[in-house]
């Protein structure tokens, strides 16, 4: 990519003849992007720019101008589990990876349950943040599940919804008094669908856990939860949103609620769009019941919670968001430290570190054939910012007037995932070694460049 610099210096940006997708004004043209004083000015068909147009020109031909991605779910560890993650490097890795805003899951030490938490961590981004940060706060006090917390209070503060995430409300009359008060602050539950009774395990109960000997969990711990707050929110009529639903059959109940009117969402992730309970016999192996483990078998960095599915759960996933039932991609970005994964897998921590490798990996399922482009940008961007309501008004979207968030990306250059390069703390990825094809080139907020691939 090239950036050409003007004598110009009014403030102005012009990317030029790129691919233009923006699902929210149903755009997909090459087109040219005039962004002024930090909000787009225009979108136009390509034309020569004068040299005093705009400070500064960059050539966008061949590659994919979108507005900038929405992640709904990340955890940027920070306050308390500075080691694993800072809101510096999150914002850092989110930025690398196309996001220009994210929201800060709670499950952090102390918990985002209180409006000092929500202010610091919203300090905290203002100072060393590069991306939007928006602070999800708890559903309950300490996320213990007994007491709920001044939801008005931490909305008031800047949170965007509320969360347990890590753990469920598993106190059916706690979930419908959440959902209930959701309703005075108009802001969505995300709730972590996993039946504690049901779970315990550490990978999806089928053939791979029974031929490593790992104790399975299973697909109704979360069908039966997704059932529960189902009927809660229809009880309350109150706000749902479902993290990173994981199985086939949990779709069916969504979609079924959603036919009915029902106001709920859901997420899913890019590893549960592309990535099966085979990872943890190791990547490169694609073992049956009958072949011999590998020393690259019992992969804890393939270890996430929810456990990565069967194939036909996999399969039903990618319909779903081809189909457009899927209101979001995230990526449940859950960054640990080296202790946390090198050790026993039943041991290891939950969770892959997926902000620098969610583009790459969510465009398998497009270079495929499986899902259009078009699809994928949406549920990144426009898609995100409608579960996000008011809070999520202007963003996801590059129409004339609103902010300059935006991301260009060249959806077919290859690139090895070296982990070591990531700019998150956290390195625990099963993508090791993996070639993806689909690379960010630039990421720009409010009108400036925050990434640029080429420097």
């Amino acid at each position: 990519m090239r950036e050409q610099k003007t004598k110009a210096d009014n403030g102005t940006l012009l990317i030029r003849g790129g691919r233009v997708i923006d699902p929210a004004q149903g755009l997909d043209d090459v087109l040219d992007v005039l962004v002024r004083d930090g909000l787009v000015a225009a979108i136009r068909k390509p034309q020569n720019a004068s040299s005093t147009e705009a400070r500064s020109v960059v050539d966008a031909s061949g590659l994919v101008v979108s507005p900038g991605f929405i992640d709904l779910h990340c955890h940027l560890r920070e306050p308390g589990y500075e080691d694993k993650e800072t809101i510096a490097t999150g914002t850092l890795a989110a930025a690398r990876g196309g996001f220009t805003a994210v929201c800060a899951m709670p499950n952090t030490l102390p918990p985002i349950d209180s409006r000092s938490v929500v202010e610091f961590v919203l300090q905290r981004a203002r100072e060393e943040g590069h991306v939007r940060v928006f602070p999800i706060g708890s559903i309950t006090r300490g996320r213990k599940g007994r007491e709920l917390t001044e939801m008005a209070e931490l909305a008031k503060a800047g949170a965007v919804g509320f969360s347990d995430d890590g753990d469920p409300v598993a106190d059916p009359y706690m979930m419908r008094m959440a959902l209930t008060y959701s309703r005075v602050t108009g802001l969505p539950l995300i709730e972590h669908c996993e039946t504690p009774e049901l779970s315990g395990g550490v990978i999806h109960e089928g053939w791979v856990a029974s031929r490593l000997g790992l104790k399975g969990i299973p697909s109704q711990a979360e069908e039966a939860m997704v059932a529960r707050d189902l009927a809660l929110a229809e009880l309350t009529g109150g706000r749902l949103h479902l993290a990173h639903l994981s199985t086939r059959q949990a779709l069916e109940l969504v979609r079924r609620a959603k036919e009915r009117g029902l106001p709920v969402t859901f997420e899913v992730t890019p590893h549960h769009l592309t990535l099966t309970e085979e990872e943890v016999l190791g990547l490169r192996v694609r073992a049956s019941p009958f072949e011999s483990l590998t020393p690259l078998a019992y992969d804890t960095n393939a270890k996430v919670n929810p456990p990565l599915r069967a194939r036909e759960d996999v399969q039903a996933l990618v319909a779903a968001l081809r189909e457009g039932l899927v209101d979001a991609i995230a990526t449940d970005h859950a960054p640990h430290t080296l202790v946390d994964k090198v050790c026993p897998f039943d041991e290891a921590a939950f969770g892959i570190s997926g902000l620098e490798t969610a583009l790459g990996l969510v465009l398998t399922i497009y270079h495929q054939g499986q899902v259009p482009l078009s699809r994928i940008v949406e549920k990144l961007t426009v898609g995100p910012a409608l579960v996000l309501g008011a809070k999520g008004q202007g963003l996801g979207t590059l129409k004339p007037g609103t902010v300059a968030d935006l991301v260009i990306f060249d959806p077919e250059e290859a690139w090895t995932v070296d982990p070591q390069k990531f700019a998150s703390k956290g390195k625990n990825t099963p993508l090791a070694g993996v070639t993806l094809k689909g690379r960010v080139k630039y990421t720009v907020l409010e009108g400036k460049v925050i990434y640029d691939d080429g420097r």
